[in-house]
């Protein structure tokens, strides 16, 4: 399995109130998955993706990607880990405002280096219409382009899971279509996808969809897997 997700709790203190975040959820990914997570705000989706990747501890239950459980390592081993095997694709982009398109898909080699970087990240660019806006900040680009070049720097190490939180949710038609597009074609070629989305048509390019209500998964159903 490239994620496996076993009985994980996750709860929120405030003064006077606890939240059940995550109440007993498992989930599983194996290679050529791709699997969306729907639900009303606050059932648990986005704790869910923060957990699968390595960036947020658990109260209780056990998370391994790639066979490894990442929660174990230190936190800079953690780090290199994530950088390794984890790409993340979150609606609101977070580039580096004073970096260049080239320069922010290269930060994702900062934690573990990567031979013929500069090489990869034009040809991703490139793939993703974005050759002309290499030395644009992200300021200067549409939101659209800010997308696609959250994607390059994603995938820029090969990772082996996409995780994606909202991906498309502040997206035009065809970027969304870009996008998506792309996500299917990673798990037809060996990797898997978690995708976290409120929208239907997107949800429906995965091959199974979770429901989550109040921290619990409460339905499995297919999706079309039209990539």
């Amino acid at each position: 399995m490239l994620l496996e997700v076993r009985d994980v709790h996750k709860s929120y203190s405030s003064p006077g109130k606890t939240v059940q975040a995550l109440d007993g959820v498992s989930i599983s990914l194996a290679a050529g998955d791709f699997t969306a997570v729907q639900g009303p705000s606050g059932s648990g989706k986005s704790t869910l993706l923060l957990i699968s990747g390595g960036l947020l501890a658990a109260d209780r239950g056990e998370v391994q990607v790639a066979d490894q459980a990442p929660y174990r390592l230190a936190s800079d081993a953690r780090a290199r880990f994530r950088a390794q095997h984890i790409g993340f694709v979150f609606q609101q982009f977070h580039l580096v405002p004073y970096l260049s398109v080239l320069d922010n898909v290269m930060a994702a080699t900062i934690p573990t280096g990567l031979n013929g970087a500069a090489a990869r990240a034009k040809e991703l660019l490139a793939q993703f219409g974005l050759e002309h806006r290499l030395h644009h900040v992200p300021g200067q680009l549409s939101v659209g382009e800010r997308q696609r070049t959250a994607l390059a720097r994603a995938v820029l190490n090969r990772p082996q899971l996409i995780l994606a939180d909202e991906p498309t949710g502040n997206l035009d038609r065809d970027s969304a279509e870009t996008v998506l597009s792309y996500l299917g074609t990673f798990a037809e070629e060996g990797g898997a996808v978690l995708l976290v989305t409120h929208d239907d048509s997107a949800a429906a390019r995965a091959k199974s969809i979770v429901h989550m209500v109040d921290g619990k998964i409460v339905d499995v159903s297919g999706g079309s897997g039209d990539s």
